[in-house]
């Protein structure tokens, strides 16, 4: 393994170039790094070896594309044991669907594995290109692998993602080749989280408004994390009656609002606030954290005796919970830890203790006459989708500034694990609906696309033509395939932060500049002013 790498899938990477030392900014380090391109290489091999024996590809072939294009995602997988399994059994399907291949010492291209430093290496514009596709697809896997895990899935979601990795290994294929298929990565991601939508709400019920705690109870409790709500419903029916509460973090707080997973009593309440600050937060606190899914930091030795990971998230010497979802070991932690001997108050970071999220489609959309009659009386003259990603760079705090500076007959929007900048705001509320809602998780993007195409049919207008701005912070894959399927509608004005992605380059950062009219954040107070016109 080399002892160096190259990535720049994320907002963080080093110098907003890329990280090319012996670790990446997140933890990451070079031979993983490196695992995680021989991965990818090896997906893309499968592709080329599935092209024209179509009829071999089975279910499970499927799932280890979904599941190893979500072990690369940034903050997910820091195993390499767990990598090297991923690619064994790339490589083992490999040989299944075109079992003469291996004894053929002829490389024909057709079933080679891809060395991703030709990516890496390529003409900028084709990286760029190349770069939005594999990170767009890494995405939507995480979306795939959640509504999988619920036994939802979609042919023509599976089937983009082969046509996808193999477009990744044409070294000769232009712009003229790979543009459409950037576009199309966010066709497909629409259905790929409409998909997701369905699996949720089918299975859990349409969220609702709830109110959530940020008090954490005396006694034994478990905090869970991540994104995979499968791995919420088991621990809740595993905890049951055993006097051990569950306190969801991060991306999970919307959980709260599911029907099927809020009545269970014992779960309790949201602990801490964004990923990023979990080293601080879960320093000393007298429980085990579960991760089931990112975004997952290198665990501090003062707590790694106290994390448990599963699904595809995992970290070397991190105790692992299987595919039996068998949680004892996590509850036998939290009894032995003991909690808190009398309530502990936590508070957001701008001081609330509590917080409210459940505002999705369904609820959203249900008070629709209301909210139109709002509009036209002119009670409500905008509406903010201020929501998007988290993360540690310095100026994310123009998001918490931006929403304290929304004028007061304006409704905010959010969704994602940005809201926790200003979640724990009082905005008041206009027309009888509050101005802060949260739609859920970045997972729950689906819910914001069809509160606006429903607000724009019902106005007889376009998207663009809406009283609606959106101004987005990003940090990792997820939020590239929203962004793309956000251009496959032809949303236009998009305002980006903290910074650009390092994978654009000038040439394809023009073209959306120029085609969706696509802009970075500057100052609160002149972009709430360019937007309100």
């Amino acid at each position: 393994m080399t002892n160096k790498m190259f990535c720049f899938q994320c907002e963080q990477t080093a110098c907003g170039t890329a990280c090319t030392g012996a670790a990446g900014v997140c933890g990451k380090k070079a031979d993983t790094a490196r695992l995680q391109d021989m991965l990818t290489g090896a997906l893309i091999g499968l592709a080329r070896c599935a092209e024209g024996n179509e009829d071999l590809i089975t279910p499970s072939t499927h799932s280890l594309i979904i599941e190893s294009l979500f072990a690369t995602l940034t903050n997910v997988s820091f195993d390499n044991n767990a990598l090297n399994a991923l690619l064994q059994r790339a490589e083992a399907e490999k040989r299944r669907i075109v079992p003469d291949c291996s004894v053929c010492s002829s490389s024909c291209g057709r079933n080679d594995d891809y060395d991703m430093q030709k990516l890496w290496t390529a003409d900028e514009d084709i990286r760029s290109l190349k770069s939005l596709i594999l990170f767009g697809i890494r995405g939507m896997a995480a979306y795939a692998y959640h509504a999988a895990v619920l036994g939802y899935t979609d042919d023509s979601v599976n089937g983009f993602f082969y046509k996808a990795l193999f477009a990744l290994g044409m070294d000769d294929w232009g712009m003229d080749e790979l543009l459409p298929i950037v576009m199309e990565t966010g066709e497909i991601n629409l259905k790929c989280m409409a998909l997701l939508d369905q699996a949720n709400t089918e299975t859990y019920g349409h969220p609702v408004p709830t109110e959530v705690s940020l008090t954490v109870e005396k006694g034994p409790f478990i905090v869970i994390s991540g994104h995979d709500l499968f791995d919420l419903k088991k621990l809740l029916e595993q905890t049951e009656g055993k006097g051990v509460n569950i306190y969801t973090h991060g991306e999970m707080l919307p959980a709260h609002a599911y029907p099927e997973l809020k009545k269970y009593p014992h779960l309790k309440g949201n602990f801490g606030t964004a990923w990023q600050n979990q080293q601080k937060e879960f320093a000393d606190i007298p429980a085990p954290v579960l991760f089931t899914t990112n975004c997952l930091m290198p665990p501090k030795a003062s707590y790694s005796d106290r994390v448990f990971t599963t699904e595809a998230v995992s970290y070397p010497e991190i105790a692992h919970i299987g595919a039996d979802k068998d949680f004892t070991p996590v509850i036998e932690k939290a009894l032995a830890l003991g909690g808190y001997t009398e309530d502990k108050e936590f508070s957001g970071i701008n001081g609330g203790t509590r917080v409210m999220t459940g505002f999705a489609r369904n609820t959203v959309l249900s008070a629709a006459d209301k909210i139109i009659d709002a509009v036209k009386g002119g009670a409500i003259k905008h509406f903010f989708l201020v929501g998007g990603c988290d993360g540690a760079k310095a100026g994310r705090n123009y998001y918490t500034e931006f929403v304290k500076q929304t004028p007061a007959d304006s409704i905010v929007l959010t969704l994602a694990c940005g809201k926790y900048r200003f979640n724990d705001l009082d905005l008041g509320s206009i027309g009888g609906f509050p101005r802060l809602m949260d739609i859920g998780q970045c997972n729950d993007a689906y819910s914001a696309v069809q509160i606006a195409l429903a607000l724009s049919e019902t106005f007889g207008c376009g998207v663009n033509e809406l009283p609606l701005s959106m101004v987005l912070s990003w940090y990792e894959q997820k939020a590239v395939c929203i962004l793309l399927t956000l251009l496959h509608l032809g949303v236009k004005n998009i305002l980006i932060g903290p910074s650009l992605p390092a994978f654009l380059s000038p040439n394809v950062l023009n073209y959306l500049v120029e085609n969706y009219s696509i802009a970075p954040i500057t100052a609160p107070e002149e972009d709430l002013k360019k937007l309100l016109g």
